[in-house]
C-alpha cells in the first residue's frame, strides 16, 4: 500500500507539477554521429595545461596584447600571460560574465546574465585601477534581457550580443549552467540576437526565435554575424542590417551554414586565415533527439531535479569552419580529462580552450602540432 501511494504521488508530481516553460514539438535531424569531417580522432591528445590559482571554469577567452583574458565562474574576468604567468583579476562583476569583447577605447564589454536584477550588457572601464561598471542595456523592444550570453564589438562601435533565452530567467535560477540545460531541454526557441548602439543607447532585435542563441562572431568584412544555435545543433549567418528575422523562416538575410552537428555548439571565435572555432560542449543527447517531437515527455523530464536531467557524455571536441560553413578542422580526444570545451581562442602560436570543467586550468596546444 505504501509503495502504491508513493507511485501515485510520484506520477502526480511528474505530470502535474507546474513548469515555467511548455516545450514545443520540433523535428530533430537524424544524427550522423562521428562520421565524415567529424570522424573520431585524437588530435587533442597532446594538449598541455597551466593552472590559474583559485580561478575556475574559464568559459570564454579573448587574446589581446599578449594577455589571455578569461571569464571565470565566481564573477571575475582575469588576465594571464600565454605561458600561464602573471595571472590577476581585472574585474569582478558580482555575477557570472560569459562572453566579452573590447571596444575601441579598450573598455570591456561584457554579457552577464547574473548581474543586477536580471543581467544585461555591461561596460567596464579603469580595470587597471579600480574597475567601474556601467549597465548599458538590460532590455530590448520592451522585453527584459534574461540571458545575456555572447558579445562581439564591430569596428564602427556597434555591439552585437545574444540573449540565449527569453523564457529562462538565469538570475532567478542562480546558475547559468542549470538555466542553459533547462532551456535546451525545453527547446523554448526564444533566444535573440541583439544590437546595441553606444551613440543612441538603443537596443534593437536582429533575430529571434532561436533555440538557445549562444556564441556569435563577426565575419571578416563585418557584414554578417555567425551565430551558434545550440539547441538545434547548427550555425547561422545573419546580415547585420537585418531586423526581427525569425529563425523559423529562412530568408536571404539569415541562412543556416552548417547543420546537424554531432555536438552542441557553444562559443564561436574568429581565428586566423578565415577560421571560426566552435566548441562542441557536449555530444548529442539521445534523449533530446528522441523526445524532440514528444513535448509531453520533455515536460516530465523538466520536473526532475537538476542532477537527474538528461545530459550528454563529457567529451573533448572543437571544430573550425569558414564563413560558408565548410569544416576546416576537427579536433577531438576521448581520453582527456579536459572536457566540456566551450570554445577555442588563437594567439600567434597557440590555441587555448575554454571550458566548464570544474578545474582551475587552461588547456592549450601548439598550432603547428595540429597543422596550422
Amino acid at each position: 500500500m505504501i509503495v502504491l501511494s508513493l507511485l501515485v504521488i510520484l506520477t502526480l508530481y511528474l505530470t502535474l507539477l507546474p513548469i515555467s516553460i511548455h516545450p514545443p514539438s520540433w523535428d530533430a535531424p537524424q544524427s550522423e554521429g562521428y562520421t565524415g569531417p567529424h570522424k573520431i580522432n585524437s588530435r587533442l591528445a597532446e594538449m598541455e595545461f597551466f593552472e590559474l590559482d583559485s580561478y575556475s571554469q574559464p568559459e570564454y577567452m579573448v587574446y589581446r596584447d599578449n594577455w589571455l583574458y578569461a571569464a571565470m565562474h565566481e564573477g571575475e574576468i582575469i588576465r594571464v600571460r600565454p605561458d600561464g604567468s602573471e595571472s590577476e583579476a581585472v574585474v569582478n562583476t558580482g555575477g557570472r560574465p560569459l562572453g566579452f569583447d573590447f571596444d575601441s577605447e579598450g573598455a570591456l564589454i561584457i554579457a552577464d546574465p547574473l548581474y543586477g536584477d536580471h543581467g544585461g550588457l555591461l561596460r567596464v572601464t579603469n580595470f587597471d585601477g579600480g574597475a567601474e561598471i556601467e549597465l548599458l542595456t538590460d532590455s530590448a523592444d520592451g522585453n527584459p534581457i534574461y540571458f545575456a550570453d555572447a558579445v562581439v564589438v564591430a569596428k564602427n562601435g556597434l555591439i552585437y550580443f545574444s540573449d540565449a533565452s527569453s523564457a529562462v530567467k538565469a538570475k532567478k535560477i542562480g546558475d547559468v549552467g542549470k538555466a542553459g540545460e533547462l532551456d535546451i531541454l525545453a527547446n523554448s526557441s526564444t533566444g535573440r540576437v541583439l544590437e546595441y548602439n553606444p551613440k543612441t543607447k538603443q537596443t534593437r532585435v536582429l533575430m529571434n526565435d532561436l533555440s538557445f542563441a549562444n556564441g556569435i562572431a563577426l565575419s571578416e568584412d563585418e557584414q554578417h554575424l555567425l551565430i551558434n544555435e545550440t539547441g538545434k545543433y547548427r550555425v547561422w549567418k545573419l546580415d547585420v542590417t537585418s531586423e526581427n528575422i525569425s529563425a523559423f523562416n529562412q530568408s536571404t538575410s539569415a541562412q543556416i551554414i552548417i547543420d546537424n552537428l554531432p555536438g552542441l555548439p557553444d562559443n564561436i571565435m574568429q581565428g586566423s586565415d578565415g577560421r571560426y572555432w566552435i566548441g562542441l560542449v557536449y555530444p548529442r543527447n539521445d534523449f533530446l533527439d528522441y523526445s524532440a517531437n514528444k513535448p509531453w515527455f520533455r515536460s516530465i523530464a523538466m520536473r526532475l531535479p537538476s542532477f537527474l536531467l538528461p545530459k550528454g557524455n563529457e567529451y573533448s571536441h572543437v571544430i573550425a569552419i569558414n564563413k560558408s560553413g565548410d569544416v576546416l578542422a576537427d579536433l577531438q580526444d576521448s581520453g582527456s580529462p579536459y572536457t566540456v570545451i566551450t570554445g577555442a581562442t588563437e594567439s600567434e602560436d597557440k590555441l587555448f580552450f575554454h571550458h566548464l570543467n570544474n578545474t582551475n586550468t587552461i588547456g592549450w596546444i601548439r598550432k603547428e602540432d595540429i597543422g596550422f
